[in-house]
């Protein structure tokens, strides 16, 4: 079958590959016709999206699936049915594993199929009973459907040994293509190329939903085929920097120290950092010595808020205290650092707000980012608001990190985006972090998506 995998256009302002795709066509290319297509990075709309599906005539439509990315699948799905009703239609990702009854029942007349969860075992699964006509679908990991109008689901499934997992289709993402306008927005070398090492979060922080997909079990490749595969990335694909998007690389430090030791000796010449972030207590001076040399130039913290109580509430097992020694440990293994904060979260005021902000430029660091708190489904501060019947107000329309598309009680959209801009102004516009950020430009074009980005987050 001719198969049509598609990362949804949004808001992004970041253009990175979809590594979930390229697992996917991967698993299934041995058997189908497969087409990657970006629609960010392609500035496919959902107007423009009707050209695609005439040129290439898809028998089957799957695309991964955030919250903010609902309105352009349903456009999507819709366009996709009316250009031809037998097209069969899937989608996954974080939102469907998080709301797939919810989800199954808004787009009933449009989407067919839901993964809840990964999708490398069921995919090719459900591929095989489609296209030899099997209606038997008990046996598909993972799958949401409906049967003669009734819902059914199916268990989910998680590969244990990542290492039968193929290394993504790179051949089809090609990498090497994508501008420069990275997760981190600022880079050493180009062009890069995101990877995952290890999968999986056991971590209970409140405004987080990253376990519904790939669970809370820490699941590690062996380090020959992560090797392997930078190897190949490096060599084939003329990549010059990785970027490991894992939530938890350095959780298991005894792993991430082999990792090192073996890839410093393949002497690859790469650069990479960790935009993702990494957890404060994963990290010792002996690991931090070898991100060093191994050639990391900046971590990524999650440090979130400045407030004690916010941080309780948030469930990160950090306190203000620990996170200034752990910048400070960091700093000293002369090594750079970017702190991701939330704004806005339930419970928050102006007040503890302008202590994350306060927090922001006592620390050492050369990049700070300023997200306004999301309620993602699947995440226990999502399951809160449900359950106190305070999710009507949040525009959905705009769920986005720039947006304040959810308020705390107390403070107005008007007045937290205004507190954000706050954020970003008393930490950018100080003479070491302008320097700093202006001496790391790599490119006209980088400047442009830089500026992009500035009146996204701004206005």
């Amino acid at each position: 079958m001719k198969i049509l995998l598609l990362k949804p256009f949004n808001k992004s302002d970041h253009i990175q590959p979809s590594l979930g795709l390229g697992y996917l066509a991967q698993a299934i290319r041995k058997d189908h016709d497969v087409r990657i297509l970006d629609c960010i990075k392609e500035r496919i709309d959902a107007d423009r999206l009707e050209g695609v599906l005439e040129e290439y005539s898809p028998d089957v439509l799957g695309m991964q699936c955030y919250t903010f990315d609902l309105g352009f699948v349903d456009a999507a799905l819709k366009s996709a049915k009316a250009f031809n009703k037998k097209i069969v239609t899937v989608v996954g990702g974080p939102h469907p594993s998080a709301a797939s009854a919810e989800m199954m029942d808004i787009f009933k007349d449009s989407l067919d199929f839901l993964f809840a969860g990964e999708a490398e075992i069921g995919f090719p699964r459900l591929l095989e009973r489609l296209n030899s006509g099997v209606k038997d679908l008990t046996g598909v990991p993972g799958l949401v459907w409906r049967e003669a109008g009734i819902l059914r689901s199916n268990p989910k499934a998680v590969v244990e040994d990542l290492d039968l997992i193929p290394m993504p289709a790179w051949d089809l993402i090609r990498p090497e293509t994508y501008p420069e306008a990275q997760h981190g927005a600022f880079f050493k070398q180009f062009p890069i190329a995101p990877i995952m090492i290890t999968r999986g979060c056991p971590y209970p922080c409140t405004f987080c939903a990253g376990g519904v997909v790939s669970g809370k079990k820490i699941r590690r490749r062996s380090i020959a085929t992560v090797l392997k595969e930078l190897t190949y990335l490096n060599r084939e694909r003329g990549i010059k920097e990785f970027h490991v998007i894992d939530d938890n690389f350095t959780m298991d430090m005894a792993y991430a120290k082999d990792f090192l030791r073996a890839l410093k000796t393949l002497n690859l010449g790469m650069t990479w950092a960790v935009p993702n972030g990494v957890r404060m207590d994963a990290l010792d001076n002996e690991l931090l010595g070898l991100m060093k040399e191994t050639g990391l130039y900046i971590i990524s913290l999650g440090i979130e808020s400045g407030s004690d109580r916010v941080l309780r509430d948030m469930k990160k097992s950090l306190t203000t205290a620990k996170i200034r020694e752990c910048v400070k440990k960091i700093n000293d293994a002369g090594i750079d650092v970017s702190g991701f904060f939330i704004v806005g979260f339930p419970g928050e005021t102006e007040g503890s707000i302008k202590e994350t902000i306060r927090l922001s430029l006592d620390l050492k660091l050369v990049r700070a980012n300023f997200f306004t708190y999301l309620p993602f489904p699947g995440s226990e501060s999502y399951e809160k608001l449900r359950s106190a019947n305070k999710l009507q107000g949040i525009d959905w329309k705009n769920f986005y990190f720039m947006t304040a598309s959810y308020t705390p009680e107390g403070l107005t959209r008007k007045k937290l985006k205004n507190l954000q801009r706050l954020a970003f102004t008393r930490f950018y516009l100080r003479p070491r972090i302008i320097l700093y950020n202006l001496l790391s430009i790599q490119s006209f074009r980088h400047l442009a998506f830089l500026f992009k980005r500035l009146f996204r987050w701004f206005v």
